[in-house]
């Protein structure tokens, strides 16, 4: 009779293994045929660049200028679409650094949306859920659920209780389970640390359409201040690098893949 233990491997040889599947990865590049589009709105700008780089050769910067004589929003972003819909569950991650001298001000930075299209609702037109940005040093994150049409809309908003240094690279990975009712869920990894994770509640809108994944330097506060810039610092910049989605932790952590 054969080894239980030779028995046993030989079953958990056979045995169905977990595939992971990248959906998408970007090292840094502005290659036109991995983005659905690239936003660059008013003075806002995506380069390419070779000299400040999170792993390999390039990396994306991505600059925003106040003006004071402008009443729209401040976008410099990347975009995937179908990057989900109600039922998927996936990760999400990057590398992202400050510029050395970022002011910490009191506004809002926005660094990762995800956003849809719902004009047709009569409600509303471009529409962020879940987002990712600082405010002052302090990186936050939400979900947000009911109608498009709901006024005002449902938002849980979370407090990493993290302070981003600036001048250095750091990594997000987030994993949701994108729902409308409570079998939901959404965690966030800051440098390998999960700082967030709620679980059991609706992490989506009720309404089913397939939303973008951006990633960039979005400069929402100087645009819902009432064009107002907050500190000194009218100028800003960000790096970004190792951009992915999948269905593992591995398919997006800027470390792994």
């Amino acid at each position: 009779m054969g080894s239980p233990k030779l028995l046993i491997a030989a079953l958990a040889a056979l045995a169905p293994v977990a595939q992971a599947t990248q959906l998408f990865s970007n090292h840094g590049t502005r290659n036109p045929g991995d983005w659905s589009s690239i936003n660059e709105e008013h003075n806002g700008q995506v380069t390419q660049v070779s000299n400040v780089v999170y792993e390999g050769t390039t990396a994306l910067k991505m600059t925003q200028t106040f003006d004071p004589n402008y009443d729209g929003r401040y976008h410099s972003e990347v975009v995937v679409n179908n990057a989900y819909s109600k039922g998927d569950t996936r990760f999400y991650g990057f590398a992202f650094r400050l510029s050395e001298t970022w002011e910490f001000s009191n506004e809002n930075f926005n660094i990762a949306q995800f956003i849809a299209d719902f004009t047709y609702t009569g409600c509303d037109d471009y529409m962020p859920t879940t987002m990712v940005w600082l405010n002052g040093a302090r990186l936050y994150t939400r979900r947000k659920y009911g109608s498009v049409c709901s006024k005002p809309q449902p938002i849980e908003t979370y407090d990493s209780h993290v302070d981003v240094t600036a001048g250095v690279w750091h990594k997000i990975v987030m994993q949701v389970k994108w729902a409308s009712d409570s079998t939901g869920y959404i965690k966030l990894w800051y440098d390998g640390t999960k700082v967030v994770e709620d679980l059991g509640v609706p992490t989506t809108i009720a309404e089913d359409k397939p939303f973008q994944f951006r990633v960039g330097l979005y400069a929402n506060g100087w645009h819902d201040n009432n064009h107002q810039m907050k500190g000194t610092q009218g100028f800003r910049q960000i790096w970004f690098d190792e951009i992915a989605f999948g269905t593992t932790f591995a398919d997006a952590d800027p470390a792994q893949w």
